[in-house]
């Protein structure tokens, strides 16, 4: 089990980011965008600036992948949202419809 704070620590991450998307994209967009004018590199370097000073827990990579029923963040399976131990445990007790033990 994670612990409480870990897990209140990555809601408060998913709720940065969630807030934040939009405006990071729009200054990203600018950076990303191919004219060269005098006044299109400066605005490229201001919106550099402006995300730099953002809070770094807004960025999405920040997130970790957690299980969502025990808070593990190793071996994390996208596909069921569950670490591996737990999808073990849970196809061991035929939770999961579909899976044989084969050899683990």
């Amino acid at each position: 089990m994670a612990k409480e704070s870990m897990k209140a620590r990555e809601r408060k991450r998913e709720r940065l980011v969630a807030r934040d998307a939009q405006k990071r994209a729009e200054l990203v967009a600018i950076l990303k965008s191919k004219n060269t004018d005098d006044e299109t590199i400066e605005a490229k370097w201001e919106a550099m600036r402006k995300l730099q000073k953002m809070p770094a827990n807004g960025a999405k990579n920040r997130m970790h992948n957690r299980c969502g029923l025990t808070g593990r963040p190793r071996g994390y399976m996208r596909q069921f949202g569950i670490s591996r131990v737990t999808f073990r445990e849970m196809a061991l007790a035929g939770k999961i419809p579909g899976v044989k033990k084969s050899s683990w």
